[in-house]
Formats: C-alpha cells, sequence, structure tokens
C-alpha cells in the first residue's frame, strides 16, 4: 500500500484536483507540499493535531513539507467558519507566536537538512505595493465566483469586512510564491479552505501557464478537527504549561466511543491492521482503545516518559481517586473573600465548568463532588485552611478532576 492509499484507507483525503496526478507525486516522494497555520495563539491545539500528523506521515515517506505561518494573513483575520472577526494582533505577539509554533512543530517534522521548511508569508506580503498588487493578481478573481464561495456565504448576514474580503486572494498569493520561490507543488488543507485553496492552484495556472502542476487537497473532517480544540473547560493545547500531559492524556482518553477508532486512523502511526482489529472491540474492551490512543498521542507531543506518567496517572485515578499527577490549579489571595471561597467560584476558577451558571447547574444538578463527596448546595463555601497543603480534589461529572488548593 503507497502513502496515498494509507491516507484515503486512514480516512484523510476528501477532495482532490487531479487524483492520478496526486498520488504518483506522493507515492514517489516527489510533492513538496505545504500547508498554512495563522498565528492566533502561542501554542497549537489539538486541532492543529491532524494537520500535523499528515505533514510527519508524508515526510516519512520522502515527501518535503513546507510549515506556512501566517505572519501577514494573520493581520487581517480568516473570515473560513467564522462568525465574527477575529481581533487584531501586533507584529510582536505574531511573531511570538510564529517562534512558539516551531519549537511545538518540531516534535513532528524534521526541519534539518533542508528536510522541510518553515516559512512566514510576512515575507512577500507585507512588503507589497497595493496598487501593483491588484494589477498583477486582481484579475484572476472573479468577485461573484469569491461570494459564492461558502466561507464567505456564511459570514454575509452579519457582515463581511473589506479586510476579511481580501484573504482568499493573499491565500491564493501564497501558494503563487511557494511555488515560484520553493518549489512547492501541491497545498493541502481543511474542507473549509476549499475555496481559498482553489483560487491559488487558478492563480498559477492562469499566471504561468495551464502546463504549472499545483495540486490541491483537502483533510476530511479537517474543520470538525478545529472545534477539537475546544472542551467544555476551555482549550487543549500542545504547550504542557497550558494543557499538561495529564490533562492532554484524559482530554483523548475521554473521547466518544463513535470517534475512537476514527481518531486511531488519523492521528496515530500504528498499523492500520492493528486498528482494523480493534473494530471488533466492544464494551471495556473500548477502554483500552481509548487508553491506546491516549496515550500514543501524548507521547507524540509530550514523549513517552510523560505519556508512561499520565498513563498511570490516569488508572491510579480511576481506581483509588487520587493521583500524584492530577491537574492542579492554585488559589490567590484575590479569590477569597474573608477567608473564603464557595463552591461555585471552585469549579468555575479552576476551570472545570466555563462560566458560575455553568457550575451552578452542574452542582444543582449533582454532578460535582469534592473529596468524594456530592455536593448540591451551592452556598457552600471552603475556608483558606481547608484548601492548604494538599487542597480538594474536585469531580465534575464522571471524568473531569482538579486539585485545588492555596497557600
Amino acid at each position: 500500500m503507497g502513502v496515498y492509499e494509507e491516507l484515503i484507507a486512514r480516512g484523510l483525503i476528501a477532495q482532490v484536483t487531479n487524483e492520478e496526478e496526486i498520488k504518483k507525486m506522493v507515492n514517489q516522494g516527489k510533492a513538496t507540499f505545504y500547508i498554512g497555520f495563522d498565528p492566533t495563539a502561542d501554542s497549537l491545539h489539538v486541532g492543529h493535531f491532524m494537520a500535523l500528523c499528515l505533514m510527519k506521515r508524508l515526510q516519512m515517506a520522502g515527501n518535503k513539507p513546507i510549515a506556512l505561518i501566517g505572519g501577514g494573513t494573520g493581520m487581517i483575520g480568516d473570515p473560513s467558519g467564522r462568525s465574527d472577526m477575529r481581533q487584531m494582533m501586533t507584529t510582536d505577539t505574531i511573531e511570538h507566536n510564529c517562534d512558539c509554533f516551531k519549537k511545538q512543530m518540531s516534535r513532528f517534522i524534521d526541519f534539518s537538512e533542508g528536510k522541510a521548511l518553515m516559512v512566514n508569508n510576512a515575507e512577500w506580503l507585507m512588503g507589497l505595493n497595493y496598487i501593483e498588487f491588484l494589477r498583477e493578481v486582481g484579475p484572476h478573481f472573479s468577485v461573484n465566483r469569491m461570494l459564492s464561495a461558502e466561507c464567505y456565504k456564511q459570514r454575509m448576514e452579519k457582515g463581511l469586512s473589506f479586510l476579511e474580503f481580501n484573504y482568499m486572494i493573499m491565500q491564493s498569493y501564497d501558494f503563487y510564491m511557494l511555488y515560484q520561490n520553493y518549489g512547492c507543488n501541491m497545498q493541502f488543507g481543511g474542507d473549509d479552505q476549499w475555496s481559498n485553496m482553489l483560487g491559488g492552484t487558478e492563480l498559477i495556472r492562469r499566471k504561468l501557464g495551464k502546463d504549472a502542476h499545483a495540486m490541491t487537497i483537502t483533510l476530511l473532517l479537517n474543520s470538525e478537527g478545529k472545534k477539537m480544540g475546544k472542551t467544555q473547560s476551555g482549550a487543549v493545547w500542545l504547550d504542557p504549561n497550558k494543557t499538561t500531559p495529564f490533562e492532554f492524556y484524559q482530554y483523548w482518553r475521554n473521547i466518544g466511543d463513535a470517534d475512537v477508532l476514527k481518531c486511531l486512523r488519523m492521528l496515530t502511526f500504528l498499523p492500520l491492521e492493528q486498528i482494523d482489529e480493534m473494530d471488533k472491540w466492544e464494551g471495556s474492551q473500548l477502554n483500552e482503545a481509548k487508553e491506546i490512543l491516549a496515550y500514543e498521542l501524548t507521547a507524540l507531543v509530550h514523549g513517552e516518559e510523560e505519556a508512561g506518567k499520565a498513563k498511570e496517572a490516569s488508572r491510579a485515578l480511576f481506581t483509588s481517586g487520587s493521583a500524584a499527577n492530577m491537574p492542579s490549579f492554585e488559589l490567590a489571595d484575590e479569590d477569597f473573600t474573608d477567608g473564603a471561597i464557595d463552591i461555585l467560584s471552585l469549579v468555575h476558577k479552576s476551570g472545570l465548568c466555563g462560566s458560575r451558571s455553568d457550575a451552578r447547574r452542574n452542582v444543582e444538578q449533582g454532578g460535582v463532588s469534592v473529596d468524594g463527596e456530592q455536593v448540591k448546595d451551592t452556598r457552600k463555601t471552603y475556608t483558606r485552611e481547608e484548601l492548604s497543603g494538599d487542597g480538594i480534589i474536585i469531580k465534575r461529572g464522571k471524568k473531569n478532576f482538579m486539585k485545588v488548593f492555596a497557600k
């Protein structure tokens, strides 16, 4: 089985522009491909996981990945799949986020000896002359076709700024510049990016002739993958200072039964034959499959040692209700009022619930316990003394734990 056939078997390919040509290039290791990442935070999150794993797979097969960081497009925001406009970021913030991305990507991608590149589109976008850009690129885009793109239609009712309307042209220009300057002959992206990517392929052919080999592929469920980055208690980051290895492990350990085999195929590097055998598993065996998924992905991001610790801590938590590596939250002085704090504030501030109203609902419905005892009184308070030392263990639902303490 070639690598392209494996991508299909793992459920990763949704649409392509020229399957036979793409299959040949990918299987022969002749693709120089790019995937874009907008630097909207100082860490990647699990929503980027599919793209990172794909880049690793293709590099292992001899292809050359280009991680394109949107230092230029990040200045205006991307309307794809969004109902509101992103906040503007400063140049310093974007540069800092780009640096953080490369450090995290290096766990997946080998950037040594020209095996991969990290490129910032600020390199060509920030120095553009507006009039020259309009003359060079503008004639190749139909406004009617742009307005028919799903990413723009979603925003039309609430309002689409002129800044965002330029995004398709800028992303298309990215592919053109990568093709010209770095020999990039293929682009990958989520299904929500299909219109933008087609624009890039068409721009290359219009400017350089129909014989220009520029290929486009979309990844199945990548827009759904972006949603993976958020949970009820916040984002799931790849940075251990934002999401601990234990929390990361628990995220995948608690994934739904219907998703575990899909994630094993798409995100791990286990042989397909081994995963296919798990298709027969039922009941408690699915929990074993979830442990395998959680361990494999935690090892990929944080290393085998941290994955092993997280696995042991998770099992200890479910068997004895305590664990040395459980995620913890330290309360600050300002969190207390007259030396005490109420249960709703504890659940909210620790990140187990996104708001006090959400915390109230969980408490009232009997979904919160402290040190193994259910708490249903929303007025229940805890003193600083009770929270000092080892603190308390708060549990929301069946699978969300947090050790909360005060110094």
